[in-house]
């Protein structure tokens, strides 16, 4: 009896491997949880605001109709009309741009910044862990919102300090995070091995020890997303945010929280929405994105 065909492969298609299986693993985890679905439809609904906001959006967010203005929600504008006659609609799908980047590039200065550090501290110890940890009890000293005014108030309203202050008031959950999740790891068998190996250090560090902590920073960076919005919103609030006439979420329901006692209740409505949207969103959005990241959760 010939033993060939007992040793010739099964047929039929080959398990996918790299970016195939991560994209097949993302849709059975979307497919599968319809609250991570609805996090999903929502975000790509906030990105094509953020991305074609112009295109969508009915009328010019910053053109003013005085003979419009408090008109209430009608087919016409149908979020109503605000203080100025500005539509209502057309500057919330505005804003979304800005509070977006926002949110996105406070997240990624965060990450590089006390997510890195908090690797290095974990993984090193000695006095590199002794000097990111005395950093993020200095900055866990002060109120986390009123620090953020502080530094905003201290450099300047302009987009980028908020992102600055959005990022420095986020480092120590970062650096403790990551710093914890080196420090049970970096003497694991993997990283052994790859010493054995004539692995370097850093190439370790950022190849071995990154990769697994990335599930848990893929989380945080879903909740600081929501965070980093309403602390920009808030500081637009009290008046140290983004200066008007720009649109944004936080400035428009100041705007609008004057008139709600009057009735004219649209103005304040549709904004704090949007921002309540984009909140929820992120923060339901963390755990689809854990199934997804995680390589233990891929079967």
């Amino acid at each position: 009896m010939s033993a060939g065909p007992l040793l010739d492969p099964a047929p039929g298609p080959r398990p996918q491997s790299g970016l195939g299986a991560t994209l097949a693993h993302a849709r059975y985890v979307v497919s599968g949880n319809p609250v991570t679905a609805l996090a999903f439809g929502l975000l790509l609904l906030l990105v094509l605001c953020a991305v074609l906001g112009p295109a969508l959006a009915p009328y010019d967010p910053l053109a003013s109709d005085t003979a419009a203005a408090l008109n209430p929600p009608s087919l016409a504008h149908p979020f109503g009309t605000d203080q100025l006659g500005r539509d209502i609609l057309s500057r919330v799908v505005a804003a979304a741009r800005l509070d977006l980047a926002i949110a996105v590039f406070s997240v990624a200065l965060v990450f590089a910044v006390g997510g890195l550090a908090g690797l290095a501290a974990g993984y090193f110890g000695g006095w590199t862990d002794r000097v990111v940890g005395r950093i993020a009890d200095t900055i866990m000293a002060f109120p986390l919102f009123v620090l953020a005014m502080g530094i905003v108030a201290a450099l300047g309203n302009t987009v980028t300090n908020i992102v600055l202050a959005t990022a420095i008031i986020n480092v120590p959950l970062y650096a403790r995070l990551a710093r914890a999740e080196a420090a049970v790891r970096r003497n694991a068998g993997f990283v052994l091995a790859a010493r054995l190996t004539g692995n370097s250090e850093i190439r370790i560090l950022l190849t071995g020890i990154l990769p697994n902590i990335l599930p848990l920073m893929m989380v945080q960076m879903s909740l600081t997303m929501g965070y980093a919005i309403l602390n920009a919103a808030g500081l637009s609030f009290i008046g140290l945010g983004v200066r008007p006439p720009t649109p944004e979420w936080g400035i428009m329901v100041a705007e609008g929280a004057g008139f709600i006692v009057s009735g004219e209740w649209w103005i304040a409505l549709f904004p704090g929405l949007a921002l309540m949207i984009a909140v929820f969103c992120f923060n339901l959005i963390g755990d689809g994105l854990r199934d997804i990241v995680d390589p233990q959760r891929r079967t």
